[in-house]
């Protein structure tokens, strides 16, 4: 190297040496003190836990705003995520069920979401997602609810409807599917297997290059990697992630239909919420089957300017043309407008239930 480079380029990094001292320095000064309020929790136990989704979104938001960059703000969240998932841990390990096995986009979903920090536990289908966290054998569950090409998850709709758990939060991930096998070729594969939502997402793409291909359901994408890596007669349809997991190759990435492809998890929970500023709040409604009842029981909404952000329906299984509305309304129940608009609603709905307030992301 040039003799006069180096001598520029010798206090620039014995800087940041110096810098990346500091900081770990106060990472490890953040922990002990993390450490600290766990002390002071424990203490008080079933009144503070460890998980505090408000709190944290909070922080990040409060720090994304302080920032003068260079750092964008999606690098600012990345970083504390990470840094705020470790002090949590430190004061207790948190267990996050999420549909397996390794691979899953529900699994990369939690990691995102709650950080790397945490114990995962995989989960054979959706059922059982909900089913661990309402039994106490993990702390939060994420369930996909939709996705921008197929729409609604409905399954996640139907178990929310019955469910004693809150939602907590909220994250959306860009779906980027790969065709895997386990030669990296075609050669011999008869079938390609994937979630049905998966298939659906690449319908166009495998109609237009693979149309032979006998197409299979599988309970997730990253079980359909698990059996193409045992079967080479399989291609799955995956993540790169189920791809290193599970040991394959990538014949083909980016095979989805839309190259915006999105889904969108839901963090479940039992622990509350507090209001941010910036929350959401979802519901499940019914009416009676009369003219007007739908128009009847959003009016209160309109009335106390809340918002809608979201309105789907689900059949209520009664044989009546009944249905259930699964509704998102800008801002917090406990905020005073959206308090007095839900109190009213209640009163003309068959059927309400909150099921959480939660910071929007």
């Amino acid at each position: 190297m040039d003799k006069e480079l180096q001598a520029k380029l010798l206090p620039l990094r014995q800087k940041i040496d110096a810098l990346d001292q500091q900081i770990l320095d106060l990472i490890n000064e953040r922990a002990r003190t993390a450490q600290a309020v766990g002390d002071v929790k424990h203490g008080h136990p079933g009144e503070s836990p460890v998980f505090r989704p408000e709190r944290e979104v909070q922080v990040i938001r409060a720090l994304a705003q302080a920032n003068e960059g260079p750092i964008d703000a999606a690098s600012i969240d990345a970083i504390w995520s990470q840094i705020i998932s470790v002090c949590r841990g430190l004061e207790q390990e948190i267990r996050v069920a999420y549909l397996g096995p390794a691979g899953s986009f529900s699994e990369q979903a939690a990691f995102e979401f709650m950080g790397n920090a945490i114990s995962g536990v995989s989960c054979p289908n959706f059922d059982e997602v909900f089913r661990v966290v309402e039994a106490g054998n993990a702390d939060v569950g994420i369930v996909p609810v939709e996705n921008s090409t197929e729409g609604a998850v409905n399954r996640t709709l139907d178990l929310l409807l019955n469910t004693p758990l809150k939602i907590v939060g909220e994250h959306s991930i860009l779906i980027r599917h790969c065709l895997l096998t386990k030669s990296g070729t075609m050669d011999g594969v008869t079938r390609v297997m994937a979630h049905p939502q998966a298939l659906a997402q690449c319908q166009h793409w495998l109609g237009l290059h693979q149309p032979g291909l006998q197409r299979e359901p599988a309970a997730s994408n990253a079980e359909a990697a698990r059996i193409a890596a045992e079967d080479p007669t399989v291609a799955a349809i995956a993540s790169d992630i189920a791809a290193r997991a599970w040991g394959l190759n990538i014949v083909e990435e980016g095979i989805q239909d839309d190259p915006m492809n999105r889904t969108r998890f839901l963090a479940i929970g039992r622990m509350p919420t507090l209001p941010t500023g910036g929350d959401m709040t979802s519901l499940i409604l019914a009416v009676p089957n009369e003219a007007g009842a739908v128009y009847q029981m959003l009016t209160p909404l309109a009335e106390h300017g809340v918002s809608m952000a979201r309105f789907e329906s689900r059949p209520a299984r009664t044989g009546q043309w009944e249905y259930y509305f699964y509704v998102d309304i800008e801002g917090h129940q406990d905020d005073p407008q959206v308090a007095v608009a839900l109190e009213l609603l209640r009163k003309r709905c068959a059927f309400f239930k909150i099921l959480g307030s939660f910071p929007k992301q």
